[in-house]
């Protein structure tokens, strides 16, 4: 067992949602944390705060070389993410960039633990009452984002390394860059609808509740080898989910429901017009997206609250309400 003063922790993605948020909890335990960053003079705020900054690139193992010295815990939360795109991009970020820092490590420290933050989108494509990690992935008719990532937990398992996966589901809270955002545009605009029943199960992440699991997982033998599902073990139906958003911000709550078949059949024509068009963007309806708001997304995290001692204490309405804050606070409302 590694002394604690003898811990070092590394963070990749600190710049991110999960990632900066992993920092701050470091921080606030009093825990030396470096993070591995693509720009020293983007993150110098993490300096700022105390952060051991380390310049590199996961896809460019030649700038790994002779940096992650004396490494010993790591919490892997870079990835690129979104529900467009050629599979090839993802890949060479989300399985690749893990496979060169995993090689790194293995060359330059003695590694004790390696978090790797996977998602809830492995599972298949269908409506979910309790699935838990014995299921196994579902690689098929999916996404680029979520095959990279059935890849990547492939890929590590087959190392001989001291791995621990979390499987998050949809992941809010302050900072968040990337969906909220884009759920707030369409709230403001009155142009957000329900694919399917409103009252349907989200697969909610709380961040902090993400990154509790997180140091339980890190500080825990038993996690070794292990993969949980990480949610607010709570679940809120898509209309408590959307209206609590737009209540807290300000909108107009949805009422607009689009039927499960006619939203596939429309995620059918776009997807074929925009891969025909060759665009970067997403449509505005696609397969990832139904599968996002369209299915029940109830998973299991009974194996995180027995092994790991996991066990949110912070309700959807209250995590919702500061993540609003957050945003409301940085200028990032719509309207």
């Amino acid at each position: 067992m590694t002394n604690p003063a003898e811990e070092k922790l590394l963070v990749t993605g600190a710049t991110g949602l999960v990632g900066s948020q992993v920092i701050q909890r470091a921080l606030e335990l009093g825990k030396p944390v470096t993070a591995l960053v693509r720009s020293v003079e983007q993150a110098s705020f993490l300096q700022e705060q105390g952060v051991e900054l380390i310049e590199g690139d996961l896809t460019r193992p030649e700038t790994l070389q002779e940096k992650l010295s004396g490494i010993t815990q790591v919490v892997h939360t870079a990835a690129k993410v979104g529900d467009w795109g050629k599979v090839d991009e993802y890949r060479q970020t989300n399985v690749t960039g893990l496979m060169n820092l995993i090689a790194a490590l293995q060359e330059q420290c003695s590694l004790k633990r390696l978090i790797h933050i996977s998602s809830l989108g492995v599972y298949a494509a269908r409506d979910h009452h309790g699935t838990d990690e014995t299921e196994p992935p579902h690689a098929s008719g999916i996404d680029g984002y979520t095959l990279s990532k059935i890849e990547a937990e492939q890929m590590l398992q087959q190392q001989s390394i001291p791995y621990t996966i979390l499987r998050p589901g949809f992941i809010y809270g302050p900072r968040d860059r990337t969906v909220l955002p884009r759920i707030l545009e369409r709230l403001q605009s009155g142009q957000f609808a329900y694919l399917g029943s409103p009252e349907k199960l989200m697969n909610n992440t709380y961040v902090k509740h993400l990154v509790d699991a997180i140091f339980l997982a890190l500080n825990q033998e038993q996690a070794v080898g292990q993969i949980y599902n990480i949610t607010d073990v709570t679940l809120v139906s898509k209309r408590e989910f959307i209206s609590t958003i737009a209540e807290q911000a300000g909108y107009k709550s949805p009422e607009k429901v689009v039927p499960l078949p006619v939203a596939r059949h429309l995620a059918k024509l776009l997807e074929g017009l925009w891969r025909l068009l060759g665009k970067k963007q997403a449509p505005i309806l696609s397969q990832a997206r139904i599968k996002f708001l369209g299915l029940n997304l109830d998973y299991s995290t009974l194996k995180a609250q027995h092994e790991l001692g996991y066990a949110p204490q912070t309700t959807y309405q209250e995590a919702m309400s500061e993540t609003i804050d957050w945003f409301r606070e940085h200028q990032k409302l719509p309207g």
